[in-house]
């Protein structure tokens, strides 16, 4: 997978963000000669992960509408109901990738871990079933255990998941 590099980003922050070493991004990018002088735009291979347009799945989140949307090659899948992040700690908006999952990771996750390319956040179940619909997470994307175990079932890592307002 190729990442662009944004304004004020570090190789140490692009690592954390896809759960890679920096070792492993250096080695998948024997041109970075300095890894502290990145440029705006520069892109980056992170080893791993496949090209985000070659997956046929994407995913859609809608704060407002508290609605995760599965499409395939453009369609509607199915659409799921989900907590967001409250307004103090508010599920960020823009584009990401899953990229890597973790069952059973125990406390309020819930039955599945997807994170996202946005160290901390992920789309995760919940032990509080409840919370779905509301703003109550502290930035990620809850969802019932049966729906979450059913869409990491579907879409591999690499997918895309936009979230918007």
């Amino acid at each position: 997978m190729i990442h662009i590099v944004k304004p004020g980003e570090t190789l140490n922050l692009i690592a954390g963000n896809y759960r890679r070493s920096i070792r492993q991004l250096l080695a998948a990018n024997p041109r970075i000669i300095n890894p502290n002088l990145l440029t705006s735009g520069q892109a980056i291979t992170i080893p791993g992960l496949p090209e985000p347009a070659s997956i046929p799945y994407a995913i859609e989140v809608s704060i407002g509408r508290k609605t995760l949307t599965l499409f395939r090659r453009g369609q509607i899948i199915k659409t799921y109901p989900i907590a967001t992040g409250k307004m103090l700690t508010g599920t960020p908006t823009g584009e990401f990738v899953i990229v890597n999952r973790e069952p059973n990771p125990g406390g309020p996750y819930g039955a599945m871990w997807l994170s996202l390319s946005n160290k901390g956040y992920g789309i995760h179940g919940t032990n509080d079933p409840s919370s779905i619909g509301k703003a109550v997470s502290k930035g990620c994307i809850r969802m019932h255990n049966k729906d979450v175990l059913e869409l990491a079932g579907t879409v591999p890592n690499g997918t895309r998941v936009i979230i918007r307002p």
